[in-house]
């Protein structure tokens, strides 16, 4: 079947938009998200006392962190000493990155505690699944959720439902169970990334036309969801935040997130549907990088490790 074709499949059965063109393979899923951040001590202190993620590797400036007893690294941390934190009006770029845990029970787990180490929370219940939203000392945007089964999404036409509603909390920590919080269990994984754009129109053609992600829902107000394989979003972009200025290489700011295509050639593909609309892209066969129109790097990769 030829990349065209393939591209005007419906996603599964049911709901979504596929790109006019190449779409990525149903098997894409996220890696590492790469951030800028003031004082690597601070903010490693934040990551593995309030999120509950462990040190993989580290050097000076620089640290991979993971779930414990997994070895794939879900967040890397590049110190900048100076770097401006986040406003609080945002700036184009980073929204927030979203941790996807494996069950509800650890869910419940990482809001008892933290809570109990008085981290500051906001919470929502999303139709598709459960989250808890924090901010790391430079600002940095971060939800913390498990998803419903996907025999419980509902769909309007070909969108899914998704909404943001009062979170339940006492039945989600009724699921807590005897475990105690550990850190966040094997099996947490980078479920999505949530942006700052400056035009919906514009992010569309980016990532749905050139790079291949299936619209999900596009009556969101102000905002538009894009997955692979059906899911209800690896990447959300909004214009909440459209007048703020971009992040700069002086800023606290997203540097890179990852998405990984597992398919032989498949990111070749992707590279060659994304020169095609007439965007650079720079790096090899297997790895490639490259810039939306408000200067967020994405990058495209099929090394399966993220």
């Amino acid at each position: 079947m030829s990349a065209t074709s393939a591209g005007r499949r419906p996603v599964g059965s049911a709901y979504g938009i596929a790109p006019p063109g190449y779409r990525l393979p149903e098997a894409t899923h996220l890696g590492r998200v790469k951030l800028q951040v003031t004082s690597l001590e601070r903010s490693l202190d934040f990551y593995s006392r309030i999120i509950g993620l462990r040190t993989l590797e580290s050097t000076a400036n620089r640290t991979a962190l993971g779930a414990q007893l997994d070895s794939a690294p879900l967040v890397e941390l590049l110190e900048r000493p100076g770097a401006a934190p986040v406003p609080r009006q945002g700036r184009l770029g980073l929204y927030h990155f979203a941790l996807r845990l494996p069950s509800r029970a650890a869910l419940a787990r990482f809001t008892r505690h933290a809570a109990d180490v008085g981290a500051r929370m906001g919470m929502a219940d999303h139709l598709v699944s459960e989250a808890v939203y924090l901010s790391d000392p430079d600002g940095h945007g971060i939800e913390i959720y498990a998803d419903r089964p996907r025999s419980q999404w509902q769909r309007r036409g070909r969108q899914l439902v998704m909404g943001t509603e009062p979170l339940n909390v006492a039945d989600l920590l009724a699921q807590i169970g005897d475990g105690p919080f550990e850190g966040l269990p094997a099996g947490t994984v980078v479920g999505h990334v949530h942006l700052h754009v400056g035009d919906l129109g514009k992010a569309g053609a980016f990532y749905h036309d050139a790079l291949g992600f299936d619209k999900i829902v596009w009556d969101y107000p102000g905002a538009l969801f894009l997955s692979a394989g059906g899911y209800h979003h690896h990447l959300g972009v909004n214009t909440w935040a459209s007048e703020a200025p971009r992040a700069g290489p002086d800023d606290a700011r997203l540097i890179a997130w990852t998405v990984i295509v597992p398919e032989p050639g498949a990111a070749d593909r992707a590279a060659d549907s994304i020169k095609a609309a007439g965007h650079a892209i720079s790096g090899q066969s297997g790895h490639w990088l490259v810039e939306d129109p408000w200067g967020t790097a994405v990058e495209i990769s099929s090394r399966t490790n993220g």
